[in-house]
Parts: C-alpha cells; sequence; structure tokens
C-alpha cells in the first residue's frame, strides 16, 4: 500500500454547475487546492483550456451557499467547503478598458462647446442690439386690468347664468339640486394632490382638510399652520360657519318647495322671488375669506382692518399686491368688483355666441362655479379641472386672449 493512499485526507463529492447549465459531480480530497479543482473543472467544461495559461486565472469558483469567492491558494478544507456543497465555476468580467486620450480631449471639446455661454459672452453678442426697458408698473397694471376684465365678465355671465335658469319649467328642482352641490361635504372641493402631500407627511386627514381651507389650499402655509396648531386643543375643531352651514340649504329647499306649489300661470312671479331669494344665499354661502397672515401683516403697517379686507378682496389675497393697492392710487375699488362687463362690447357677445358656453350657462353647476370663482379665486384650478365646467372656462380664456390679441 503507497504510502499516500494511507494518509490521505477525506474525499469530498461537490456538485459544479456553470452558467451556460452544465452540471456535473467532482471527487476531490480535502487538502486539493482551488486552483487545482478549478483545472478539473475547466478540463471537463473547456476541452483544450489548459494550454492557454490564462485560462484558470480568468475564472473563479463560487460556494453557492455562501457566495463566497474562494481562494485559488486555500485548500478545499481550508475554505470549510462540506460534502455534496454545490460550486459555481464563472468566467471573471474582462476589466473596464480606459478610455484613450484622444477621446477624451473630444469629449471634454464637446462639453466645452455645449456649455451655455457666460455673462460676457452674453454681453458682446447683444452689444449692437438695441436697449428696451420693461416698465414693470405698466406690466402690473396690465395684469390688474385682466383680473378686473375676467371677473367683469364672470359678474356678468352669473346674470345671465340666472335669467336662463329661471325660465326653466324646472327652475326649482334644478336649485335644489344647485344647492344639495352646495351643501356637499366640504372633502370634495378641497385639492386632492395637495391633500395628499400633507396626509403622506404624516398629517391626519380632517387637520389637512383644515389647514388646507384656512390657507387657500397652499401646501406650504397649510403645513406651517399643523406645526404651529400641533399643540392646539382645538386644532380639530371645525371651521366657523362649517355646521349651521346647512340651515340656509333647508331654507332654500323649503322656499323651492314652496315655489313649486303654485301653478306656472298663478305662482309664477312668486317662483322668481323665491329663485332671486336662492340666488342671494348661494351667493352669501361664497362669501370672501381674507387670508389671516395677511391681514395681521397689514394692519402691523398702520391700516385700517376694513380696508386691508377690501385690498385682499380686490387682489384676490395677494399680501404684496394688496399692500401696493393700499399705496397706490386704490384702483379698482371694492364696489369695480361687482360691476358687470359692457354687454355690448364684441367680447362679451363673442363669449355669448360660443356654443360650449351657451349649453354650460343652463347648468347650475357652471353658475356655482362663476360664484366661487368671483370669491375665491384661489379656486379656479378646481372648476377648470371639473369635467362640467372645465370646457366652459376653457373656451371663456381662448375667447378672452384671443380678442385681446387683435
Amino acid at each position: 500500500v503507497q504510502e499516500e493512499k494511507i494518509f490521505a485526507g477525506k474525499v469530498l463529492r461537490l456538485h459544479v454547475c456553470t452558467m451556460e447549465g452544465a452540471e456535473w459531480l467532482e471527487e476531490v480530497p480535502e487538502d486539493t487546492t482551488v486552483e487545482k479543482l478549478k483545472e478539473r473543472c475547466l478540463k471537463h467544461c473547456v476541452p483544450g483550456s489548459l494550454e492557454d495559461p490564462k485560462t484558470v486565472t480568468h475564472h473563479k469558483l463560487i460556494h453557492a451557499t455562501s457566495e463566497k469567492v474562494l481562494t485559488d491558494t486555500k485548500t478545499v478544507l481550508e475554505e470549510n467547503i462540506q460534502d455534496r456543497d454545490v460550486l459555481l465555476l464563472i468566467k471573471k468580467r474582462a476589466p473596464t478598458l480606459l478610455p484613450k486620450m484622444a477621446d477624451v480631449v473630444a469629449e471634454e471639446k464637446r462639453k466645452q462647446e455645449q456649455k451655455a455661454p457666460d455673462k460676457d459672452a452674453i454681453l458682446k453678442a447683444t452689444a449692437n442690439l438695441p436697449a428696451r426697458s420693461v416698465d414693470r408698473t405698466v406690466t402690473h397694471h396690465n395684469m390688474r386690468d385682466f383680473q378686473t376684465e375676467l371677473r367683469k365678465i364672470l359678474v356678468s355671465l352669473i346674470e345671465v347664468a340666472q335669467k336662463l335658469l329661471a325660465l326653466n319649467p324646472d327652475a326649482v328642482e334644478l336649485f335644489k339640486k344647485a344647492n344639495a352641490m352646495l351643501d356637499e361635504d366640504e372633502e370634495d372641493r378641497v385639492d386632492e394632490i395637495a391633500l395628499r402631500q400633507l396626509t403622506e407627511m404624516g398629517f391626519p386627514e380632517s387637520r389637512a382638510v383644515k389647514a388646507l381651507r384656512l390657507n387657500h389650499m397652499s401646501v406650504t402655509q397649510a403645513m406651517e399652520w399643523l406645526i404651529e396648531h400641533a399643540d392646539d386643543p382645538s386644532v380639530d375643531a371645525p371651521l366657523p360657519g362649517q355646521a349651521p352651514a346647512e340651515a340656509p340649504a333647508e331654507g332654500a329647499g323649503s322656499s323651492a318647495e314652496a315655489a313649486a306649489g303654485p301653478s306656472s300661470e298663478e305662482g309664477g312671479e312668486e317662483a322668481k322671488d323665491e329663485l332671486t331669494e336662492i340666488f342671494k344665499k348661494i351667493r352669501r354661502k361664497r362669501e370672501f375669506r381674507p387670508d389671516p397672515r395677511a391681514v395681521i401683516a397689514l394692519m402691523e403697517m398702520g391700516f385700517d382692518e376694513k380696508e386691508v379686507v377690501d385690498a385682499l378682496r380686490v387682489n384676490n389675497n395677494q399680501q404684496n399686491a394688496a399692500c401696493e393697492w393700499l399705496l397706490g392710487d386704490r384702483k379698482p375699488s371694492p364696489e369695480d368688483l361687482d360691476k358687470g362687463i359692457d354687454t355690448n362690447s364684441p367680447l362679451f357677445q363673442a363669449i355669448l355666441e360660443n356654443p360650449v358656453v351657451q349649453l354650460g350657462l343652463t347648468n347650475p353647476k357652471t353658475l356655482l362655479a362663476f360664484e366661487d370663482m368671483l370669491e375665491n379665486p384661489l379656486n379656479s384650478t378646481q372648476w377648470m379641472n371639473d369635467p362640467e365646467t372645465g370646457p366652459v372656462m376653457l373656451q371663456i380664456s381662448r375667447i378672452f386672449q384671443t380678442l385681446n390679441r387683435t
């Protein structure tokens, strides 16, 4: 008996797999080096592999369970490989070639060509152009005139919508529906994207809704309000006027039912009077709510509360614009906000002749949208995205912009 066989180590049976799907069983003593095991594996799966000495170094063995790369100089025993373990024979990835110097220079040159010009280059290129100065005051006044004109359009369209809906024989039923829509849960009127942003931050949904309503759907201001009032015991109390808001709706519904009582011949005038009252109640439900932060800030400058509220109402709750209004000529005045557009003007006639607008004016929801935007311009986005009122607002905007460009 040969001496090496007497003192030979334990023979291990190992399962070897390749990335190509080949699989076989290798029997090796536990004192075999990983390099020798790798050579045996390569003889099995890559014919003629040992003719190229680099073939061995370009492959590696990996223990399937531990995902450990086996070291070539260690033995199977030192790598703690057990009987029936699974090994993976994998070809090493070729190292990434370093880019050539010419390619690097070409890439840097390309980046320099695409780089934006600096201030000196801009001044040099525009040196021969005639100088033009934009009067920011005029720009601001133009924007303010646009807002005023749009408000006048809404005032006049509200009057037309009221007349059209009053002529409808089903006017009472329509305005029952209108009041129901107006008294719906206010959750339907909250900006869903803004609400989702706040709830994802961890704020309770009811509290986030309240914060958004108090801050005119501004996520940033609502978040600041939530943080400031986190420990306030009344933070979850309903907003003033929300609970009693159902009372006018019931009154409107009862008056609408009363208007439905008389026949069209006997009670026609009474029905019109009842509808007029409903219109007034709808208007009162959409009262302007000044931004409390802006009110405090402007009053601290020495202005009276009433004139501050007027300034914020004229300037859609924008504090800076309201401050300029208070310090300037104070035009338009709050009274101007309730004046409509000239009904004989080409702009108003073009709006009324639009089929989409005509159809929308017979829908009570359009009237509610106009009323809401009149008192709360920041809610315009919600109505623009509404499937019923959005097309009407889009047509009005297009007609306004087209006629103002000509």
